[in-house]
């Protein structure tokens, strides 16, 4: 694996201002922003079958917003299990602003008010593990829908962890990296943001449009890594 050439592939494309351009402003549109997730599926898939310019154009926008949605949808269903758990805890503590105009029952409002912010912290750290364990399973489920094109594809844990096996150390390594250009491209897009964002209105505009910049600049990286990995691994002789 070629892991520089993840951040430094965007800018090798002759027309990249033109594509990263339109992703951007396409990112800003609500609805159609799926778009955005579905033109990495696309990255993935040339990469899969060693096209030698990963970055596609913004045509046949349908089906790259219907990826997109696809993504979305699968999202949905491995995040609704914790929100619906949150949601429980949370609506304890409001108890006590619906039992205020009631003396009798305000001790007991405070109580189930004390009991949900406990139970809120205890299931909040349960919710950052389990976002860490989907931030490993996501790269393995974006790599199975780009292969197959199916929405179950999303769900078939046992082939993600066969995936991963095939070269943990490549996986993980591309994982690291990952998570290390989200945190560092986070703190930076906020120190430039914020220097913008004193600035009335445009200051905050240009702020605004760099954190789109830098958040698709993340994605784009996340998709050539984890691509690489695909190709890789694609390519070893099966064992006997």
């Amino acid at each position: 694996m070629n892991l520089g050439k993840a951040f430094t592939y965007p800018f090798e494309d002759k027309a990249w201002t033109t594509k990263v351009g339109l992703g951007i402003v396409i990112t800003l549109v609500p609805i159609l922003n799926f778009a955005t997730a579905g033109y990495l599926i696309e990255i993935m898939r040339r990469l899969l079958r060693g096209d030698p310019e990963p970055l596609p154009d913004w045509t046949d926008l349908g089906r790259k917003f219907m990826d997109g949605l696809m993504v979305f949808l699968a999202g949905l269903v491995y995040f609704l299990p914790v929100l619906i758990v949150l949601s429980v805890p949370a609506g304890l503590m409001l108890i006590p602003a619906v039992l205020a105009g009631n003396t009798n029952t305000q001790n007991i409002g405070q109580i189930l008010s004390t009991a949900g912010g406990v139970a809120l912290a205890c299931l909040g750290c349960l919710a950052i593990l389990y976002g860490v364990a989907l931030s490993i399973i996501f790269p393995c489920a974006y790599l199975q829908y780009a292969r197959q094109g199916r929405f179950g594809t999303f769900f078939q844990l046992q082939e993600f962890f066969a995936l991963i096996g095939k070269d943990a150390g490549a996986f993980f390594t591309a994982w690291g990296i990952y998570l290390a250009t989200s945190i560092g491209a986070t703190l930076v897009a906020g120190a430039v943001g914020g220097l913008f964002g004193l600035i009335p209105c445009v200051g905050q505009l240009v702020a605004f449009v760099i954190g789109l910049g830098v958040g698709l600049y993340v994605a784009l990286v996340f998709a050539h890594l984890f691509g690489q990995f695909g190709l890789a691994v694609s390519r070893q002789a099966p064992t006997a």
